[in-house]
């Protein structure tokens, strides 16, 4: 090691440098002075007799052997907090950690749960949950980041050959309208009458939203024909909005359970069409895969899986050949009960 023209050290400033775009951020993120940062990047560019950052502007911009370093040196990091994990499982799930990663639905009303279950059998085991786009959670299990993710948006193509995609559940995205509503009365609504109501979406650019008109589209709803009068940023906002009367909107089922039993939004039923979309664990065979995590995929999953056992066809859809399938539970609670 000591042959090396870099420290582990050097490598987390160059990595806090490139994500707070300062050398002053970057000391105050790693808690130590402006002074010693500059010294170590000092000390690593003449090591390397290379410069890894252009000095003129008013943001640190690294130079193309900088961003070269950048990207071996996330891998080597990666790999040292790997290590330790394994490490650490050799006290048999007595201390460690797991991160589990989920988009934004599932992140926000089904992991928690999950979440809840394994601390309670695991207390030792620190979790940490981090919820973002299906994009960013595919690289974060790619780049050794995230243990495992549940996620309800499609991996992104370059990584759909190098991760396990793990058809899990169904998830079925209910439309919900103010209880006081006019068709809330009805037993069943015809799909001809969505064309004629008011819809509260999200954004039309942001993932779930382009993956709920995707469901929709298959399920044979035009959305185009949808009115939508009102754009949001977020599902709590599009509840209460519907709540308050401003119009109706398709959410999942997870998101909507206390509401609904509570009397505070109506689910309305639809015709012979059920709106479902598949969630997916996804995983690295390539990495070394933890006992907190290999735990939570054989306990906790199966728990929370299936209320609709996901068909052959669909699983030989989401999943690619040679993957494991989750272990099933004897008494699988549904996703909208649980």
């Amino acid at each position: 090691m000591s042959d090396l023209p870099f420290t582990l050290d050097q490598l987390r400033i160059l990595k806090a440098i490139a994500a707070e775009g300062s050398f002053k951020r970057a000391a105050d993120s790693l808690y130590v002075s402006q002074p010693a940062v500059s010294l170590q990047v000092q000390n690593l560019e003449r090591q390397l007799d290379v410069p890894l950052f252009d000095r003129g502007g008013r943001r640190a911009q690294l130079t193309e052997a900088g961003h070269l370093l950048l990207s071996y040196g996330d891998r080597i990091l990666s790999l040292c907090e790997e290590t330790c994990r394994a490490i650490e499982d050799l006290q048999n799930l007595q201390g460690g950690t797991l991160i589990v990663g989920a988009s934004q639905t599932t992140g926000t009303y089904l992991l928690p749960r999950m979440i809840g279950m394994f601390r309670q059998r695991y207390p030792e085991v620190a979790v940490q949950l981090h919820v973002h786009s299906t994009r960013r959670t595919a690289w974060g299990i790619a780049n050794g980041q995230v243990d495992l993710a549940i996620i309800g948006g499609e991996v992104p193509p370059e990584l759909q050959d190098s991760l396990e995609i793990i058809p899990y559940a169904e998830d079925e995205l209910a439309l919900i309208m103010p209880v006081f509503h006019p068709m809330a009365r009805q037993g069943l609504i015809q799909k001809d009458d969505l064309y004629k109501l008011g819809f509260i979406s999200l954004d039309s650019q942001s993932t779930i939203r382009k993956v709920i008109d995707q469901v929709l589209t298959r399920c044979g709803i035009e959305t185009r024909r949808l009115k939508v009068e009102m754009e949001l940023n977020s599902i709590e906002a599009i509840k209460n909005a519907v709540q308050a009367g401003l119009g109706v909107a398709f959410v999942s089922t997870s998101a909507i359970e206390k509401e609904v039993q509570m009397g505070m939004l109506h689910r309305a039923r639809i015709h012979d069409v059920t709106v479902n979309r598949i969630l997916s664990v996804i995983v690295n065979p390539n990495r070394y895969r933890s006992k907190a995590a290999q735990a939570f995929m054989e306990e906790i999953l199966p728990q929370f899986s299936v209320f609709k056992p996901v068909s052959e066809s669909e699983a030989e859809a989401g999943q690619a050949e040679g993957s494991p399938s989750l272990p099933s539970s004897s008494e699988p609670v549904p996703l909208e009960s649980t």
